[in-house]
């Protein structure tokens, strides 16, 4: 009877690092599918950094990178996450899924974007999927608030505003629906129905933080 504490708890320790290790493999593979793309855009052309990384998928793919990354270290040492980790992950979480339905909804088999295959899959497919999963099955999460939303709107609103004025200035856009020339009636539109997709898939994921079985902690985010 004595040995079940200490076995219970070997038990979540190993639980806790084999998600860290998972984590942590997961990181690696995204950041050689950045990098890979990266360089083999260079080897093409001349690569500018602010067009590169100025794709909202790139940029989300190397936040929610760094929110996982940055759980893992955590489990491996053995401390608790800080109250704020949950709320930024519930956020990252959206921007990867938004990439995932966005990409294979409008922008599959256009010219352009990520022209390795693998890394392609990884970035668009792949990592949204395991975001998703690692959200819903390892996550120790609090109950949020609703207001986590504006969290989870204010990053890609002023990504649309950057994108909208560098269009307007010096013609680059990342993605043909955003571009000017198509009209601003019709950028408009697109500008709604995104940041209705946002604000739609943050509240799924605060939402399924409110499940009884995902619920471990009194409500935070207020």
């Amino acid at each position: 009877m004595s040995g079940r504490p200490g076995g219970v708890a070997a038990g979540v320790l190993g639980r806790t690092s084999a998600v860290a290790v998972v984590r942590l493999v997961v990181v690696v593979v995204v950041a050689t599918a950045v990098i890979s793309t990266f360089f083999d855009t260079a080897s093409r052309a001349t690569v500018n950094p602010f067009n590169f990384f100025g794709y909202f998928t790139m940029q989300s793919n190397i936040m929610a990178s760094a929110v996982l990354l940055l759980a893992a270290v955590l489990q491996s040492r053995g401390v608790g996450a800080p109250g704020w980790l949950v709320p930024l992950q519930a956020a990252t979480t959206t921007f990867m899924l938004v990439v995932g339905v966005v990409y294979n909804l409008l922008l599959a088999g256009l010219a352009g974007g990520v022209e390795l295959p693998w890394a392609n899959w990884v970035l668009h497919v792949g990592f949204p999927v395991y975001v998703l999963l690692d959200w819903l099955l390892l996550t120790p999460r609090t109950r949020l608030s609703f207001r986590v939303l504006r969290l989870v709107l204010a990053y890609p609103l002023v990504w649309l505003l950057v994108v909208l004025v560098r269009g307007a200035t010096d013609g680059w856009v990342p993605y043909p629906f955003l571009d000017p020339a198509s009209g601003y009636g019709s950028v408009l539109l697109h500008v709604l129905g995104i940041a209705a997709g946002f604000a739609l898939f943050g509240a799924l994921v605060v939402l399924s933080s409110r499940l009884p079985v995902m619920s471990r902690a009194p409500t935070a985010g207020r």
